[in-house]
């Protein structure tokens, strides 16, 4: 109404003549403006005839099988040694030029990084551009953390301190729906299911998820062959620096107690039956045990860097050198490495 008025007194304020006859005043009353709430019975003759019938899921085509890459578990059953990397900033920037880089996964590490479930969704968004495949390491191996994360839609999901076939069982469960678990569903809007797009998510999600089971005490080493015997594990997750712990050289990684209860583990899961449900054997490098000795001693997914270790390096070497640059004199030496170097935290 009051749009109306406002119209009306600017047409009778600007009279104008046209052809030598006034033009009529507009009153407010011959100026309607009726309410406009369209049903979706008004609506249907907009709709195309081949769509109307259609439910929203069908309406969005799902993306062909084809067009994606080979998932981490295929691509392990296949014999690929797969190199990785940690991701503690929880830097999707980092994370972004983690993945142009070409690493075959990443972890997303929310046991010691400083993020949880939100920071990890924008990790997950940081290297979908490349199709780069994300495991998310759980802060503990529980049913709430693990529906969490799952429902994000990684490929892959890592459970701490597993000591026992009974904490291995536990874990797979958690992965499941029931019958076969006592995972949540809400399937038809998380983005595990591309928010309910993905029709076929109920009948993959088995199949596609990599269940990484991590060893990392004396306890979980005295049981590590049962513990990858169990149905549904894919992956024993080696942990050198927690059983360094366990075994009481926490600042000793590389003691040759720990060395050899290393081994004894690695030998255990190696000659599990992968092609009867048994798991791949799974790693982290450290500076006295490299990348390419774990690839030669079986283990098919080698973690071999940290995003925060590698900036710490790169920023501990730049003042070092620049330091160097500004004394000739200075007792900076090639050789004289930051003492903490030595160690590569979990």
């Amino acid at each position: 109404a009051s749009l109306a008025n406002t119209t009306a007194g600017a047409v009778a304020g600007a009279r104008k003549i046209s052809n030598g006859k006034p033009i009529p005043i507009i009153s407010s009353k011959s100026l309607s403006f009726p309410s406009f709430r369209p049903s979706i019975s008004s609506l249907k003759p907009l709709i195309p005839t081949k769509f109307s019938s259609l439910s929203p899921l069908q309406c969005s085509p799902n993306p062909s099988p084809s067009t994606s890459p080979p998932s981490l578990k295929s691509r392990l059953r296949n014999g690929e040694t797969l190199y990785g990397i940690f991701l503690l900033s929880f830097s999707p920037t980092l994370a972004e030029i983690v993945a142009f880089s070409g690493y075959d996964f990443v972890v997303i590490d929310m046991e010691h990084g400083p993020g949880g479930i939100h920071e990890s969704l924008q990790m997950l968004r940081a290297v979908a551009t490349t199709n780069t495949p994300a495991i998310i390491r759980l802060p503990e191996s529980s049913a709430v953390w693990a529906k969490k994360a799952l429902d994000l839609g990684p490929q892959g999901i890592m459970f701490p301190m597993i000591d026992s076939p009974k904490d291995a069982r536990k874990a797979v469960s958690y992965c499941r729906f029931p019958p076969n678990g006592i995972r949540g569903s809400a399937h038809t809007v998380v983005r595990a299911s591309n928010y309910g797009i993905n029709e076929g998510y109920l009948s993959n999600y088995k199949e596609d998820l990599l269940i990484m089971c991590q060893v990392e005490t004396v306890d979980g080493v005295k049981k590590v062959e049962e513990i990858a015997a169990v149905e549904g594990v894919d992956c024993i997750q080696m942990g050198p620096l927690d059983l360094s712990a366990s075994l009481g050289y926490l600042w000793d990684p590389g003691h040759k107690k720990v060395r050899e209860m290393l081994r004894t583990a690695e030998r255990e899961v190696l000659k599990s039956d992968r092609k009867d449900g048994g798991a791949f054997l799974a790693g982290f490098a450290m500076p006295h045990d490299p990348p390419e000795a774990l690839g030669k001693r079986g283990y098919h997914m080698v973690s071999g860097a940290v995003d925060v270790g590698l900036f710490r390096n790169a920023a501990v070497e730049d003042v070092r050198k620049f330091k160097i640059s500004l004394n000739a004199d200075s007792d900076y030496s090639d050789d004289d490495k930051d003492s903490d170097e030595k160690y590569w935290s979990e």
